[in-house]
């Protein structure tokens, strides 16, 4: 605790706010997140083909947003973005509340997408402007651990509200989520509205700027030829594919459909997953602290192929066990692999984000900051995309032995990917300083 009382203590006003946007929306977000493709199907009657084109939308306009958010954050600043993100979040929820045809609910979800896609770069850039080297590598970190308490929290509060025999408590927690990004835009035009999200140009006081106004903006064409910035979104892309993109698919539809674990094991495993990423984020933010940010990327992919051996094993408790099991026993050693997967899945989360935005940033000049930040969660919408579509033909092919050895084998090219970059990747944007870099661990 008083690792954090020392940074919270460090940060200026404006970093402190933003952590207050943070908790605004993620906790908005939490109360539907679990609940959209029940709301689709239960409550609006929309068949499956339909509900998983609709949630596809918010992926696809992700992605599509990215590209001009990196050149409007580097031209405007990030905070005009973030806003008009926030805005199209109040619209798509409040819209999404009474949606009750396919298209009103497609355009609904277009506008939450279109915010997913603005979000990532704006909000990774105003984190930029108020937090440089170590303690921005630890801004990201508690970023993360927040979110993580934000989307569980309100993930819970909205399983014990909403009912689909009552399409109205549906429809009462996406206004609320569309509060809440009005509670975000509030924050933003009053207590931060003197901070542009452009590092050098209305930053915090502190905040890491150019000495003078740099060139023109470099395009995207000058950002991906760097090597270094190519590397980092392939560890990006790979990350999400067999990482964060399975959640929503794959290991929900390889847990139930091949391990054969029930719905509330299912629900348990992911309330596991939030909290072993509080309970670990601090801990793991102050040992990675000072050491290579790559190594960390290295430890991540080894733990996740672990963890997706863990997974394959929960299998076990759908085929044959050895004489003399009870026969409640595949239910129990399936339910203790989903949960083992999910407990180490979630150290290796810990490490991944504070890492790859930390890097992102560093790697930046304050002239092209929003299209670096733009390129990553290009890769990161990318692979969400790619990763339910990979889950599916697989696991609908009935290959989940296949499934989870490329996901493991995914996981393990994350590890090659991660050394590759760190041959190209400057000490300081490494976490390490020039002078310590040979010796750094």
């Amino acid at each position: 605790m008083a690792w954090l009382r020392s940074f919270w203590s460090g940060l200026p006003a404006e970093g402190r706010w933003l952590l207050a946007v943070v908790a605004a929306q993620t906790l908005g977000r939490g109360l539907t997140l679990p609940f959209t493709i029940i709301y689709l199907r239960e409550v609006r009657g929309f068949d499956l083909g339909v509900a998983g084109a609709l949630m596809a939308l918010v992926a696809v306009a992700g992605f599509a947003a990215t590209v001009p958010t990196g050149r409007l954050v580097d031209r405007y600043g990030a905070r005009g973005v973030l806003l008009g993100g926030q805005g199209a979040m109040a619209a798509g929820c409040a819209l999404l509340a009474f949606a009750a045809g396919p298209w009103t609910a497609g355009a609904a979800l277009t506008l939450i997408g279109l915010t997913f896609g603005a979000a990532l770069p704006a909000f990774n850039t105003m984190i930029a402007a108020v937090a440089d080297g170590d303690v921005r590598q630890r801004f990201f970190g508690v970023h993360f651990a927040l979110m993580n308490l934000g989307i569980g929290a309100g993930g819970v509060a909205g399983g014990l509200f909403v009912d689909v025999e009552a399409p109205a408590t549906f429809a009462a927690v996406y206004l609320a989520e569309a509060a809440t990004a009005l509670v975000a835009m509030a924050v933003l035009l009053l207590p931060l509205r003197r901070l542009r999200g452009r590092a050098g140009r209305g930053a915090a006081p502190g905040a890491g700027r150019d000495p003078a106004p740099g060139p023109r903006e470099a395009g995207y064409r000058a950002v991906l030829r760097q090597p270094a910035a190519r590397r980092l979104a392939a560890v990006t892309f790979i990350g999400v594919l067999a990482g964060h993109g399975q959640f929503q698919v794959g290991i929900p539809s390889f847990a139930r459909e091949v391990a054969g674990v029930s719905t509330g094991a299912i629900g348990l495993a992911f309330a596991v997953n939030t909290v072993m990423i509080v309970v670990l984020q601090l801990p793991v933010l102050s040992a990675i602290g000072g050491r290579r940010r790559t190594r960390a990327m290295l430890v991540m992919g080894g733990a996740w192929a672990g963890a997706w051996v863990l997974l394959g094993l929960s299998a076990l408790g759908a085929g044959d066990l050895p004489p003399g099991a009870g026969p409640g026993a595949g239910a129990a050693v399936a339910t203790a692999g989903l949960l083992a997967f999910m407990a180490v899945f979630a150290f290796g989360e810990t490490l991944l984000q504070p890492t790859v935005p930390a890097v992102t940033n560093d790697l930046a000049t304050d002239h092209d900051r929003g299209r670096y930040n733009a390129v990553n969660a290009a890769a990161f919408n990318g692979g969400a995309i790619a990763a339910p579509a990979v889950a599916g033909l697989l696991l609908g092919l009935d290959l989940g032995a296949w499934y989870v050895g490329l996901m493991a084998a995914g996981c393990l090219a994350l590890c090659g990917l991660a050394l590759a970059l760190e041959r190209v990747l400057p000490p300081e944007a490494n976490g390490v300083p020039a002078t310590a870099a040979p010796g750094a661990r």
